[in-house]
């Protein structure tokens, strides 16, 4: 489908799920978007962060990118990760998840090379005019390495170059000064799990939430609580909802990094409601142990979802 004339909502970053042997388990992938369908979400966000698309094969890419596709047959738009370290790369794989079926394309700035502003600015208005699709901006500092600049972003905003943004920068600061001078039709949608509240408050359109894939309901409550002004009920449910986000506190930093920590709690808990078959993440991440598992599982339960 073509994307509305301003997207918004929840628009949760699609796990993606493994098999055993470390191949995309197409079926598992199936069932998480019907979970995700069926909660009543806006879109879905595929080859993301929590998608673990630095890690994924080019094969492995456009395999979850058809399926995905193919599944939703048009029924909700479908955002693309096109992630990679330079322009014509981005390029590559964004003509790459177009031909699949996404609907738009979601790039960060060039990174492990040393890039200027003026070098983001042309990255990002080279992948607008040669893809021939929407294009979103995905600011991450902690992965980049470089913040895109509120000013930056509302330039390209402004000249029609860029369809939206996914802010998961963290800096409250700029999603205010980005939301206050957006232009009409340009998408503002946070990264947050635990501010979205905040962010609609300020005027977010939507929030893209690695943990909605575990709760995706929780995060269409509060989506709906925020936009009819039902401060009080929003406030309640994104507090539920940070309670649940401990989950990826629960793996031990002294044998895995954060990502280990977090896909691996996502993916267990996943695995724990029964909506995936396995909680295998890709090489060289290292898994949850059992007390670990049993952690994520009381978390669950205490959020009422097992």
């Amino acid at each position: 489908m073509s994307l509305p004339h301003r997207l918004a909502g929840v628009i949760p970053p699609v796990c993606t799920p493994f098999t055993p042997e470390g191949e995309v388990d197409t079926g598992s992938l199936i069932r998480l978007v019907d979970h995700l369908t069926g909660a009543g979400v806006d879109g879905l966000f595929v080859l993301g962060s929590t998608s673990e698309v630095a890690f994924l094969t080019d094969r492995q890419r456009r395999t979850v990118v058809e399926t995905v596709a193919g599944h939703l047959d048009g029924a909700l738009p479908l955002l693309a990760g096109a992630i990679d370290m330079t322009t014509p790369r981005v390029l590559d794989h964004a003509r790459t998840v177009l031909a699949a079926g996404a609907d738009a394309v979601v790039a960060t700035a060039p990174f492990y090379t040393r890039t200027h502003p003026a070098e983001i600015e042309r990255h990002f208005r080279l992948l607008a005019e040669r893809a021939g699709a929407p294009v979103f901006a995905y600011d991450l500092p902690v992965s980049v390495h470089s913040k895109l600049a509120p000013g930056l972003v509302l330039r390209l905003a402004g000249d029609g170059v860029l369809a939206g943004l996914k802010d998961s920068s963290g800096d409250e600061f700029t999603l205010r000064e980005i939301v206050a001078g957006a232009p009409a039709g340009f998408s503002v949608l946070t990264g947050s799990e635990v501010l979205v509240d905040t962010a609609l408050f300020l005027g977010a359109d939507g929030v893209v939430p690695g943990l909605g894939n575990v709760d995706p309901h929780g995060y269409v409550r509060l989506y709906r609580y925020g936009k009819a002004g039902d401060w009080d009920r929003a406030r309640a449910e994104q507090r539920r909802l940070a309670r649940l986000f401990g989950m990826v506190q629960v793996g031990s930093p002294e044998r895995m990094g954060r990502g280990s920590a977090g896909l691996g709690a996502f993916k267990t808990a996943l695995r724990l409601r029964g909506i995936i078959a396995h909680s295998t993440m890709a090489e060289p991440q290292i898994a949850l142990a059992p007390e670990e598992v049993r952690r994520v599982a009381g978390l669950l339960a205490e959020a009422g979802l097992l």
